[in-house]
């Protein structure tokens, strides 16, 4: 059997309120998500060449055209499907939206030596219900700005409803049909008041009540899960970090016993982390749940391996093996369920599939291969992170569950750059665990979304008691962020990471020096693979 995924794990938001977010290929389409669900309004993003099919299967009360990295002035750049124009729902162009609305409705686009980027004010020339109780005429507004072309002629009906420098039609609208248009990004949080802007269109303008909730998203997923499923057994990955922690209780509440959970304990976690999850389990939940020691299979594979991309792959593939062979034990299994995320599946796009640049392939979403024996049940694919969480507390998960660092599924192999070894692996997993126990003693476990130390692959000189060393050199990592689409660096003082490197030093053999990696994301991203 084909992998195959249910269309949406919410296929029945679709009687709901519920907004559609075209992409157009900008790396912060997920923000305009993120900031419509804040203000209690369900979404869901399709790719532009997909946009036409998933408005006939959502039929949404309203649309949002994202940015993108094109240029509409090209031949052959992306266009909204005339079905969005021709419904007579509001729509809201962002940028590149903004852009592609005015062109396909009469307007003009241009190249322009102005080009725009990072902090703009935005001069507002008139009232309009997009700024209703947010921005008044005549005031100006710190906006973000991330474009080269501009509209340099309306379409019939617009009218300019705000000015900047470099766009003179930075902000339009057309009330009579409820189309509205900017030049600057309201999702990102450099313009301070975006969230109310889109909150003002979808409530206000689309007239959507802003009733979205957890417990709604809890009681669709269950019905989807059980749509899906029907009367099949089912296998849940289960690692022990809250993804999956989830999806195994979404999954269990929906099917009852026609679920098992299988932790594979691929060599790749960190110190007693499969004991620990089992007894943490074990102790909290009724649900059946085997242990795979599958560590030697997982370990020859990827020995001396150093591509990470084929570590990914890899390691997605011995998983389905091995669930699959787990099955077989168990009489068989009609799906898997994963706790793959939003963020997720975004990074693993590219434009052949969707407009988002592929920024790496998640071990279960570009890792998997393209047959396998069991279909995918991924109930938390349209969430992000901090959503999770929420969804966690409202099906009852202990904080310790909710409260845990994100883990990702390749484990130790993507934070041993270069060739994977188990000695590598052993000195790895010693810092790694020293590390977290200064930030617990430190009291800094909550303050920050994820911290790893990472073992590179450079070994450097150093003097330790009367002899010479030559020894491996460990980044520590640490990160704060929302929903892991961007991060900053944790700003530690020298004084803990001075005590954490001297434990480490101390403490490990195969570790000489120590560095801190400042890097946020973008340019980089969480995780060193």
């Amino acid at each position: 059997m084909t992998i195959s995924h249910p269309d949406s794990a919410l296929a029945g938001a679709a009687s709901a309120d519920t907004v559609l977010i075209v992409d157009f290929g900008s790396q912060v389409t997920q923000l305009i998500a993120r900031r419509v669900r804040e203000s209690g309004v369900y979404c869901e993003i399709a790719p532009f060449q997909s946009a036409e099919e998933a408005f006939r299967r959502l039929q949404p009360k309203a649309i949002i055209l994202s940015g993108s990295p094109a240029s509409t002035v090209d031949i052959g750049s992306p266009r909204a499907p005339d079905v969005i124009f021709e419904s007579g729902l509001p729509v809201l162009g962002i940028c590149y939206g903004e852009q592609t609305m005015c062109a396909q409705l009469g307007g003009k686009v241009e190249g322009s030596d102005h080009r725009e980027f990072g902090r703009a004010f935005l001069e507002i020339q008139d009232d309009c219900a997009l700024f209703d109780g947010v921005w008044a005429k005549g005031t100006r507004h710190q906006v973000w700005m991330s474009h080269g072309d501009r509209v340099t002629a309306l379409p019939p009906g617009f009218r300019i409803v705000g000015t900047s420098t470099g766009a003179p039609f930075a902000a339009i609208a057309d009330e009579a049909r409820k189309y509205y248009g900017v030049q600057f990004h309201p999702e990102v949080v450099h313009t301070p008041d975006g969230a109310r802007l889109l909150a003002n269109f979808v409530q206000n303008i689309a007239g959507l009540k802003g009733d979205w909730t957890m417990a709604a998203y809890r009681e669709q997923a269950i019905e989807a899960i059980r749509k899906q499923v029907g009367k099949g057994k089912v296998i849940c990955a289960l690692s022990g970090g809250v993804d999956s922690s989830v999806a195994a209780l979404l999954t269990h509440e929906a099917v009852g016993d026609q679920l098992t959970c299988i932790l594979v304990d691929h060599g790749l976690m960190r110190k007693n982390e499969a004991a620990d999850v089992v007894a943490m389990f074990r102790e909290h939940y009724n649900l059946p749940l085997i242990l795979v020691d599958a560590s030697d299979r997982f370990i020859g594979a990827l020995e001396g391996e150093s591509d990470p991309e084929t570590k990914r792959k890899t390691i997605g593939r011995l998983f389905i093996e091995v669930f699959e062979e787990e099955a077989k034990k168990l009489g068989g299994a009609d799906y898997l369920v994963q706790g793959t995320l939003y963020p997720d599946v975004i990074e693993s796009v590219s434009f052949t599939g969707g407009p988002s640049v592929t920024i790496k392939s998640h071990h279960n979403v570009g890792g998997l291969p393209e047959r396998m024996k069991m279909s995918l049940v991924e109930p938390l694919r349209e969430l992000f992170k901090d959503e999770v969480r929420v969804l966690g507390r409202e099906l009852g998960l202990p904080e310790s569950f909710i409260g845990r660092h994100p883990f990702p599924g390749p484990g130790l192999a993507i934070r041993c750059p270069g060739g994977v070894t188990r000695e590598k692996l052993d000195i790895l997993r010693a810092a790694d665990a020293i590390y977290l126990d200064e930030i617990r003693k430190a009291g800094l476990y909550d303050a920050i979304w994820q911290a790893f130390a990472v073992l590179l692959p450079v070994q450097t000189v150093g003097v330790m008691g009367d002899g010479r060393t030559y020894e491996f050199v460990c980044a520590l990592r640490a990160v704060t962020s929302v929903d892991g689409m961007t991060a900053d660096f944790y700003h530690y003082d020298m004084e803990f990471l001075g005590r954490a490197a001297t434990r480490i030093i101390n403490e490990v053999k195969g570790i000489n020096r120590v560095v801190y990696d400042v890097t946020s994301k973008p340019p980089g991203t969480i995780e060193w693979e």
